[in-house]
């Protein structure tokens, strides 16, 4: 059990670090964040940033990688 556990919580730290490492790269990328869809509205004294084509872009990409995780590493 305790072993089991300790896997899991290298497993969540290293995925931590796989995200980190994309936030970073992704920060990068030019049209990241900038795509038709993303809504930005500024004022006076107010802006705001809601990337929802971005949000969308990511949750697909992240579906199609567990897919194919669970297809190839069934059990």
């Amino acid at each position: 059990m305790i072993t089991n556990l300790g896997k899991l919580i290298i497993l969540f730290g290293v995925v931590l670090v796989l995200l980190g490492g994309l936030m970073f790269l992704l920060g990068k990328v030019p049209f990241f964040g900038q795509l038709p869809g993303d809504v930005y509205i500024q004022k006076k004294n107010f802006s705001f940033y809601f990337p929802l084509a971005s949000s969308i872009l990511i949750s697909l990409i992240l579906s199609l990688l567990f897919i194919l995780f669970n297809i190839f590493f069934r059990r």
